[in-house]
């Protein structure tokens, strides 16, 4: 079954158009990540989804329904981690739990949210005490308190230190597992393509790759990258390469293959190839390939909406 249905989504600000005809489907338990630079439309899709702002063309569908119109539908059914959230600082961990605990319909345990969020040992602890990576979890723990069939994760790791991410990580598995359909935005791109089973690349508000992860990574093929040895003429390897700064990189459908083709051209000259490496093809070289100014975009383009310039992630 499908989760969730986006067709030729439209959604403008102030004149400025963040999402430019964008569709996808993600189904039924499925993990999905939707990816891209900052300002690429990533949150204002998720906010169209989550019901808070009304799609401006094309049409959205989640569990069913329009989550604008029939948001006494959807909302029940969903949870939703922000990039920040607005906590009370002087609340302790446990309370801010019991507050959330008061608007959420059938909600679970707090000791079970927070147990699932990392945060046992915390509950006494003032919200302002908490380090950054604990704030993120505590969201996790409060999106997670009405057992949502669909679960919108934007940027859900950052600043964590790297166990708790890699226990936020088994979180989202163990959910996925159970029925619960995820969608996750990361700047984390190794966290992308290690939990999502499908995603999407957008760039200026249009996606500009989609499909399965690992199919998708597939097709790329991969990559193989060694010190071009001395006086050796590009035109001389028997495959073609691109070289930069010394380091020779040849893109091959089957990188094993290409490795294989270029030591035993290397052996018959008596030359070593230092530095080989040979990988298959990553997300983040998809990423690069595809947007390939993100580095120095960050920050460049106006803000999606008018409640905080980090939104437009």
């Amino acid at each position: 079954m499908t989760a969730i249905e986006v067709n030729g989504l439209r959604k403008s600000h102030q004149g400025f158009e963040a999402v430019r005809g964008v569709s996808f489907e993600v189904a039924e338990g499925e993990i999905f990540a939707l990816l891209g630079r900052n300002g690429a439309g990533k949150t204002t899709t998720i906010e169209v989804l989550a019901g808070f702002q009304r799609a401006g063309g094309g049409s959205v569908r989640v569990l069913g329904h329009d989550p604008y119109a029939e948001r006494a539908a959807v909302r029940p059914r969903t949870g939703i981690m922000l990039q920040e959230a607005g906590f009370f600082p002087e609340l302790t961990v446990a309370q801010t739990v019991d507050a959330w605990r008061g608007f959420t319909d059938a909600p679970r345990p707090r000791d079970e949210a927070l147990e699932l969020a990392g945060l046992t040992g915390r509950s006494g602890t003032r919200v302002r005490q908490l380090s950054g990576g604990e704030k993120r979890r505590l969201d996790l723990a409060l999106a997670l308190l009405g057992r949502p069939d669909v679960l919108f994760l934007d940027e859900p790791t950052t600043g964590m230190d790297p166990q708790a991410r890699a226990a936020t990580w088994t979180v989202i598995r163990d959910l996925a597992a159970t029925g619960t359909t995820i969608l996750l935005t990361t700047h984390y791109l190794e966290e992308a393509q290690r939990l999502a089973s499908s995603m999407a690349i957008m760039d200026e508000g249009r996606i500009v790759a989609s499909g399965g992860m690992a199919e998708t990574l597939a097709a790329r093929g991969g990559r193989v990258a060694f010190r071009l040895p001395a006086h050796v003429r590009t035109d001389e390897l028997p495959l073609p390469v691109t070289v930069a700064d010394g380091l020779a990189v040849c893109r091959a459908p089957d990188p094993d293959l290409a490795a294989q083709t270029l030591l035993t051209w290397a052996a018959e000259r008596g030359l070593r190839l230092e530095g080989l490496e040979v990988r298959a093809a990553t997300l983040e070289d998809l990423f690069l390939e595809l947007a390939p100014d993100a580095r120095s975009a960050e920050g460049a383009r106006p803000a999606e909406n008018a409640r905080s310039t980090e939104d437009a992630r």
